[in-house]
């Protein structure tokens, strides 16, 4: 195993586990690596969960995203954390953010690492970085993800590096490492293209920060694929037949523009839609490389694919790790604040496709939280893409739970992305291009595309009384969350 540490003045720094745990203090802020299950910290955050059942300590955690293997709640149930940043999907920990015992700050997640760089954050104290493999001058050859790894890297104090033997050290290659200066030195990112790159192929990392390394041989968490059904199947007809006509009406080409699409099987349905239709050639700059991903690789419509993790399921992760040469030359894995930074998502005129919980007759959307006060999992990337594609577009089912929830409503209740942010909606009843619209058209064109027919009289009649009392955006304030109480009152939104 010691061949993964080409450095060979830090052989010494081989431990275990718990021994490496020891360097993580009661009040520090940690990073660690892993974005979306991909790339994560497989054993020492976990043996610091084992220590908080015993030992009363307490942490701020930043990653790149979410943990898998269950570490998030294995830390909220230790109670070592104290405040966690920037995202999470974890049920246990969710409940003791939402029960106000943990606190959490939802960010963008292309910003993290730029609060750190800025000082606006405190200081890293120590870093738990996952690596294939340590290269003689030091650096750290990422596995699955990059995430906020780089800055963490280069920020924090003391460094513990998690070796993990299962990935392959043939996965060298497939990173792009680039990191933008400090303001107000920063320079143009140099990449118009999802293909260019233009950095190195490991993270830059000072030897003597290295307090700690332990091995591990850990797959990561495999994702939760959930095959298209009949409304995440109607919502990708729904948006084919969009981007078809965006061809005929000659906005787009059969290539599109790079695409970017949320995780979750929504996400999934959509992008396995391309399969069977006209588009090829295809390239993606998103955040996370699914399922769908290599198997668009695979059906020859997708060309190259730019991102910040690999979160697959487990026959994905076998089908590609024991074909990487296959493909390497279409994939790259970068930093979360280049996959995110708002210029290039610009630049290259991204398709926004994310998944919204709710949005209202005006077109805001809810991405992050039930009844307007309950976290589900955070914004994510959403914010990032949305505010600065070509096309943001939003997806959800019209209704659920028999439906008693309706997904299209007078007003959200939690705002993340405002009507200004999003272009086209989005459920299995059809679409709404919200492109060139006023609030009043707007409104009507979500009532007669989007809404599911249990609703749609009543939202019908509450938007026409709105209009009646006037208004740029007419609401009747009285009204406005009624369907949520409702549904709080009785378990349902219908009257």
């Amino acid at each position: 195993m010691l061949e993964r540490i080409r450095l060979e003045n830090l052989h010494h720094k081989v431990t275990t586990a718990e021994e490496a745990v020891k360097f993580i203090e009661d009040g520090m802020v940690v990073g660690s690596s892993g974005f979306t299950k991909a790339g994560d910290s497989k054993a020492v955050l976990a043996a610091l969960a084992e220590r908080g059942k015993t030992e009363d300590i307490k942490i701020t955690l930043m990653t790149g995203a979410s943990l898998g293997h269950g570490t998030d709640g294995k830390l909220a149930e230790a109670n070592v954390l104290k405040k966690r940043m920037p995202f999470q999907v974890d049920p246990i920990l969710r409940n003791k953010i939402n029960n106000g015992e943990i606190l959490f700050m939802d960010q963008h997640l292309s910003e993290s690492a730029e609060l750190l760089h800025a000082k606006n954050l405190q200081t890293l104290d120590i870093a738990v970085i996952e690596a294939a493999y340590i290269e003689r001058d030091g650096s750290i050859v990422p596995t699955t993800s990059v995430g906020n790894s780089v800055t963490f890297a280069s920020m924090a104090r003391q460094v513990i590096i998690e070796i993990n033997t299962e990935v392959p050290e043939s996965i060298y290659g497939i990173h792009d490492i680039y990191q933008a200066e400090d303001y107000p030195h920063r320079n143009v990112i140099p990449i118009v293209a999802p293909w260019n790159k233009i950095g190195r192929k490991s993270i830059p990392l000072d030897p003597s920060k290295v307090v700690a390394i332990v091995f591990t041989n850990k797959k990561d968490s495999p994702a939760d694929i959930a095959e298209p059904d009949e409304k995440t199947s109607a919502i990708a007809k729904h948006l084919l037949g969009f981007f078809e006509n965006e061809v005929k009406l000659e906005r787009l080409t059969d290539r599109l523009l790079p695409i970017q699409a949320g995780i979750g099987k929504v996400a999934n349905a959509v992008l396995t839609g391309f399969k069977d239709s006209n588009f090829y050639d295809l390239t993606m700059f998103s955040e996370v490389l699914q399922d769908s991903t290599f198997d668009l690789i695979d059906a020859g419509k997708l060309s190259f694919a730019s991102a910040s993790s690999i979160t697959v399921s487990k026959e994905c992760y076998d089908r590609v790790f024991d074909n990487l040469a296959k493909y390497r030359d279409k994939i790259v894995l970068r930093p979360q604040n280049i996959s995110n930074t708002p210029g290039l998502i610009r630049r290259l005129g991204v398709i926004a496709i994310n998944t919204a919980i709710e949005f209202d007759i005006y077109g805001n959307v809810n991405s992050t939280h039930i009844g307007g006060s309950k976290i589900m999992n955070g914004i994510g990337g959403s914010g990032d893409f949305a505010r600065n594609a070509y096309l943001s577009i939003f997806v959800t089912q019209a209704a659920s739970k028999e439906n008693k929830i309706s997904h299209v409503l007078p007003m959200v209740s939690h705002t993340d992305h405002t009507e200004h942010d999003v272009d086209v909606l989005v459920t299995d009843i059809g679409i709404a291009d919200l492109r060139g619209l006023a609030p009043r058209e707007r409104a009507q064109k979500i009532i007669d595309n989007c809404v599911h027919p249990d609703y749609k009289e009543e939202l019908q009649s509450y938007f026409d009384r709105a209009c009646e009392r006037g208004g740029h955006t007419p609401h009747l304030l009285e009204e406005s969350f009624s369907w949520h109480i409702n549904f709080a009152e009785t378990g349902s939104m219908k009257k």
